[in-house]
């Protein structure tokens, strides 16, 4: 399974060297406090990084609210769990 793995992260490194050489064209970005020349690729994955940064950190908040739900609910099982072991102790009174 490792084999497969490493495989994959070659498969994405050369990807990503053909990428950077197919757009190694210098653009010009303009944002509000000048112009910076950078090449295209870099340029995309630089956005693209932010993105999922900035995806990330709207996932946070859900993410933790998932943990404490999960630990709550992990707590009533076992509550359950003993009180079901407790009942199963009990003798049965017949008739």
């Amino acid at each position: 399974m490792r084999i497969f793995s490493y495989i994959f992260i070659i498969i994405i490194v050369f990807i990503g060297i053909s990428f950077a050489t197919l757009n190694a064209n210098s653009v010009a970005f303009n944002y509000y406090l000048g112009t910076k020349q950078m090449p295209l690729s870099l340029l995309l994955v630089l956005f693209f990084g932010c993105g999922m940064f900035f995806g990330f950190l709207c996932a946070l908040p859900y993410w933790f609210r998932l943990r404490r739900d999960k630990r709550k609910l992990k707590s009533r099982l076992k509550l359950i769990e003993k009180e079901i072991d407790n009942l199963r102790s009990l003798p049965i009174k017949g008739d």
